[in-house]
């Protein structure tokens, strides 16, 4: 993947898995909605969900963006008419977001959060909704449920196995395999 198609790939796929480790040594994983902003990762957690709890301000942490996946059954490369020396493998693409994570328990930093995740989602739709929307008081009940969690990026990899190693000829049948199956193959295979 190149380093122009990574902030665009975290934009679209939109989501993370946020892994810290906490003073005991136990590790945390938790799914969550994102922004890229600059060079911070942005996102919120559930207030009941106890990984928030267990963040060190200032410790280090790794958010794992994942793209779309599949299996890739070798029937599907001309290789195997030719030679027969093929194998299956899995196609995938993934952003590795390293920093220092710390969280923001503060009404005020969770709601332009949200504002601002909110305005992302809606824009290009017909009737797009805005946090303003919504009475300020029955916001304020539904933010109070969630804790923001901040990461400032120091490095970012990005990896994606997309068939580029085959020929055009069996990327070109991994296409027609994915479509056969009812899937696009747009971001599984390389074009």
């Amino acid at each position: 993947m190149d380093a122009d198609d990574v902030r665009p790939f975290v934009a679209a796929v939109a989501t993370a898995q946020l892994v810290t480790v906490g003073a005991d040594g136990a590790p945390d994983a938790t799914f969550l909605p994102v922004l890229w902003e600059d060079d911070r990762l942005v996102g919120h957690v559930a207030r009941a969900n106890a990984h928030w709890r267990r963040i060190v301000d200032g410790s280090p942490a790794l958010a794992i963006v994942t793209g779309p996946d599949t299996y890739v059954s070798p029937s599907w490369y001309a290789a195997k008419a030719e030679h027969g020396k093929v194998v299956p493998t899995w196609n995938y693409s993934v952003v590795h977001l390293r920093g220092r994570v710390a969280v923001h328990d503060d009404p005020d930093w969770v709601r332009g959060l949200v504002t601002r995740l909110t305005d992302r989602h809606e824009t290009g739709r017909a009737e797009p909704w805005a946090v303003s929307d919504a009475p300020a008081d029955y916001v304020t009940k539904n933010l109070r449920p969630i804790v923001g969690v901040e990461l400032l990026v120091e490095s970012v990899e990005a990896k994606a196995k997309l068939s580029q190693n085959r020929s055009d000829h069996d990327r070109q049948g991994v296409a027609r395999g994915l479509t056969a199956d009812g899937r696009d193959p747009d971001g599984l295979v390389q074009q």
